[in-house]
């Protein structure tokens, strides 16, 4: 647990050949989308004593897979799902805050179900997502083809669109 009321800085640190400081408040190992997080909050926190290790370049381990993707897509339990919205909402204004570019786009976010099972799932999904805040529509194959013209829907029964969500820049 962190402990907010104190906030004190380290006053001298001297540095190792390799640039890490040698002590810190905090020490953040790994930076992928949730060790660069924790680091982001801890700086709007007024925290500066903090460094994150990466063995690599950030996001270039697990968090790579998810490609740029911000969405709520297979989050079923409410903390996921609120990480999931919460980091959606903060994607649409991390850029003006920061001035740097994230490259988010809310071009929408689709999952399809071609089997009745898959429908079910993604059915008892989306009614989860609406208890925590998070607009999913169904729409009907058809619907799908309509839409993305170059998906082949013909076994598509149903598909579950979020308008909002979307992709940033992974690099």
């Amino acid at each position: 647990m962190v402990d907010e009321t104190d906030r004190s800085d380290v006053t001298s640190s001297t540095s190792s050949s390799s640039g890490v400081p040698d002590r810190a408040r905090v020490v953040i190992i790994g930076g992928g989308v949730i060790g660069c997080s924790v680091a982001y909050h801890l700086a709007k926190l007024g925290w500066n004593d903090v460094v994150l290790l990466e063995r690599d370049q950030l996001t270039s381990g697990t968090t790579w897979h998810a490609a740029g993707l911000v969405v709520s897509g297979g989050m079923t339990t409410e903390a996921l799902a609120w990480m999931a919205k919460y980091s959606r909402d903060l994607f649409e204004v991390l850029e003006e805050e920061t001035g740097l570019s994230t490259g988010f786009r809310p071009v929408g976010y689709l999952q399809t179900a071609s089997t009745k099972e898959r429908t079910h799932k993604l059915r008892r999904e989306a009614d989860f997502m609406a208890l925590m805040g998070i607009d999913r529509e169904e729409i009907s194959g058809a619907e799908v083809a309509a839409m993305w013209p170059q998906v082949d829907a013909k076994d598509v029964i149903a598909g579950f669109f979020t308008a909002n969500e979307g992709r940033a820049d992974p690099t």
